[in-house]
């Protein structure tokens, strides 16, 4: 009887904990940072079927997708969503991340993949740097210039 009463007392106190910590708060912080995970891994899973041999190489294409969103969702969660205003050409970049990693790993190689692939990775480049070009990115620009180019000048030659 006495091991029923401390078992009964043990999930009383953890009940009052679980209480306590979801009314401070901490549930719903843990589910606002997290909640990129359930984006994360079906992507894994996708990787998980294809490379078990469990179903073919095209769902690597969602999978990719689902992997590079996350990571965005990550970054913004963790610096915030302003950020987004230079991190959306990272969605196209998604697209051709899983459209190359079909290409890659599909025992045709299919052309049209990687040329689908390759244009929508130049496409993205292009809107990062017109993104960077137009936000506080500019700033950073600016001082790698200056760094390149004080480096330049300092160095010595060599004889």
């Amino acid at each position: 009887m006495r091991n029923r009463q401390y078992s009964a007392g043990m999930l009383i106190i953890l009940l009052g904990i679980v209480i306590l910590l979801g009314k401070t708060g901490v549930f719903s912080f843990a589910a606002g940072m997290f909640w990129p995970l359930f984006v994360l891994a079906p992507g894994l899973l996708f990787h998980y079927f294809y490379f078990a041999r469990i179903m073919p190489s095209g769902v690597l294409i969602p999978g990719g997708i689902l992997i590079s969103v996350s990571i965005i969702f990550f970054i913004c969660n963790v610096f915030g969503w302003d950020h987004m205003a230079w991190m959306w050409p990272g969605f196209p970049l998604a697209v051709a991340l899983g459209l190359y990693e079909y290409y890659l790993f599909d025992h045709d190689h299919p052309k049209g993949v990687l040329t689908a692939a390759m244009i929508l990775g130049v496409l993205s480049i292009v809107f990062f740097s017109f993104t960077i070009l137009f936000t506080p990115g500019i700033y950073f620009l600016a001082i790698a210039l200056i760094v390149a180019g004080a480096a330049l000048m300092l160095r010595r030659p060599k004889y």
